[in-house]
């Protein structure tokens, strides 16, 4: 009698993007055969995601990284390009022999590289012996834990049920919609960019001054004007004869424009640049069992220029977190934000063409990405420090704005058809419900009430953090197996003090009070955790908008390598 032929365990990846292909990856590398994977994907394309597909991106939208900048998948972007005809490469104005490692891309050819790297995987994980069965068109609606059996239910909108023994939820981004489609001109995100494609002979208004508000820049400009160059090959944009009052107005909290993207001495954040177990947990036991912000601030920030850059090092030894942020921000803020852009671009050219890092804004982007994964082990009182003081800077310097596109931004102001405003903290848009568009409301440079009425309005502050009570699938509400992100406070006084002024996001249990963050509460191994702080070993999640709680900053493909890597290891028990 034949012996019964083992059961692989069965591994279901939620979504196809690029968050998955890092997973797939690892466990194509695994080559474990003893396994049974399978991938479900809404759309009928794997790889590309929101971001790089026509969900997320137009023809004249580029990447802000560049071949040497991105984890190794398959093959580099260089190799992959010699694949590809001319043809299909002058669609996106490049040519096989002018590139190289340092361009970027445009974002749907990066679409199609991370496409035809599935593709590869998939062909990889076949001669493997790796089972792999692709679900594409298949939407996953929920999902169902059963503690008892040890298998978790996967309900598709197609009506399917299947079982498996881990999940992993990479469902990527997700943009909530609260007033488009019901009042007229408002827009709750540029996405997909085809719906901005609008003659518009009005001011528009455009919340945020990130690189989300870039996409929705370059996408109105093209539909209402046209670039070129003048005989020094300067850009220049001449709008539209039939939109001469074309402009767009963008509103940020201190009316600063991103940073500009330079050359990285070191393009690929990886394990090195991390605080290990034993120091995080050696600073927790000299510091009441919290994780100290000033501590992070310290390793991986100011001690990096000891050897690096000894001069900045000895301008910043001394100064605080808030000492530094306050010196950066007030030098960001006393500067014509367009003069300060034109310096930064020409700074950064300077540093592209010389292959020479602007060395502590690499630095910011390393401590950014390290603060990410010991984020949860904060006190309440340093999350909200890291969120009010150290946050904003980072979102303004490690931005990383092309070349192409700063150029272009430069064009629209120096045409009359850019600016920025400052509207605080306090600034905020109200719908008009009736007439359309918004009425922004802020205080004034002379700190009078101002409110300016826009027609049309697009809210390009980038991916929010979700709440708990926002997560999607509801199955795993019915038995606690989810629970909301919280901080815990080091002084019970100062948070009963604040919740008493107020603060509706602080909350007590037991003795001790806890400052409320956006998502689902997850441990280091990005595994769900339950009310009882018990770490679930079937279900694991890396889609970003519903852990922002714990992972304030996500850093693009280096947080899907990472965080995939982390997954795949305790998955497989490496």
């Amino acid at each position: 009698m034949m012996p019964n032929k083992p059961v692989k365990s069965r591994i279901a990846i939620l979504g196809g993007g690029p968050s998955a292909l890092f997973v797939f990856k690892r466990f194509v590398e695994a080559a474990d055969t003893d396994l049974e994977m399978h991938i479900f994907e809404a759309k009928k394309l794997l790889g590309a995601g929101m971001p790089y597909s026509y969900e997320g991106a137009n023809k004249e939208h580029v990447t802000n990284v560049s071949d040497n900048e991105i984890p190794e998948i398959v093959t580099s972007i260089e190799t992959w390009i010699e694949t590809l005809s001319t043809e299909s490469l002058a669609k996106f104005n490049i040519e096989k022999e002018n590139f190289n490692e340092y361009k970027v891309l445009p974002r749907l050819l990066f679409g199609q590289y991370l496409s035809a790297q599935f593709t590869l995987l998939l062909e990889k994980a076949k001669s493997n012996g790796l089972t792999t069965i692709v679900h594409l068109g298949s939407r996953v609606i929920d999902i169902v834990d059963n503690p008892d059996t040890g298998k978790v239910l996967i309900e598709t909108a197609e009506k399917e049920s299947l079982e498996f023994d881990k999940v992993i939820i990479c469902t990527g981004h997700k943009w909530p919609v609260k007033y488009e489609g019901v009042v007229a001109g408002y827009f709750d995100s540029p996405y997909p960019p085809a719906k901005l494609e609008l003659k518009l002979n009005h001011a528009i208004a455009i919340k945020g001054s990130s690189l989300t508000a870039v996409d929705a820049l370059r996408t109105l400009a093209r539909n209402n004007g046209t670039f070129d160059k003048d005989k020094n090959g300067k850009v220049r944009f001449l709008a539209s004869k039939d939109s001469p009052d074309f402009k767009l107005v963008m509103h940020s909290r201190n009316g600063l424009l991103p940073a500009v993207r330079f050359h990285l001495e070191d393009p690929l954040v990886s394990n090195d640049s991390l605080l290990s177990q034993e120091e995080i947990q050696k600073n927790k036991t000299e510091n009441n069992g919290f994780l100290s912000l000033d501590f992070v601030f310290e390793k991986e920030f100011k001690d990096l220029f000891k050897d690096k850059d000894p001069k900045f090092y000895e301008s910043i030894k001394e100064l605080s977190m808030e000492d530094f942020v306050d010196s950066m921000m007030s030098q960001r803020e006393s500067a014509e934000p367009f003069s300060l852009f034109k310096k930064e671009y020409e700074e950064a050219e300077k540093s592209i063409k010389r292959k020479e890092s602007i060395y502590w804004k690499e630095v910011l982007a390393i401590l950014s990405f390290a603060m990410n994964y010991p984020a949860k082990y904060l006190s309440a009182e340093d999350m909200q420090r890291l969120q009010k003081v150290l946050m904003p800077l980072i979102s303004v310097v490690i931005a990383f704005v092309p070349q192409s596109s700063c150029e272009e931004l430069l064009a629209l102001h120096a045409a009359g058809k850019l600016e920025i405003v400052a509207v605080g903290e306090t600034g905020e848009t109200e719908a008009e419900k009736i007439k359309g568009g918004i009425t922004y409301h802020y205080k004034g440079e002379n700190g009078a009430d101002q409110s300016d009425y826009y027609q049309t309005f697009v809210d390009c502050v980038g991916q929010p953090h979700l709440d708990y009570e926002d997560f999607p699938f509801k199955g795993l509400f019915e038995n606690e197996a989810i629970s909301p992100a919280r901080i815990k406070f080091e002084s019970s006084e100062k948070a009963r003090l604040a919740m008493n002024g107020g603060n509706k996001n602080i909350e007590k249990s037991g003795d001790d009070y806890y400052l409320k963050v956006p998502g689902i509460t997850i441990n280091d191994n990005f595994q769900i955790v339950d009310n009882n702080g018990k770490a679930n070993k079937r279900i694991y999640i890396m889609a970003v908008p519903y852990i922002g709680g714990y992972n304030p900053d996500y850093s693009g493909l280096d947080f899907c390598e990472q965080a995939s890597s982390n997954i795949v290891e305790t998955i497989l028990d490496i």
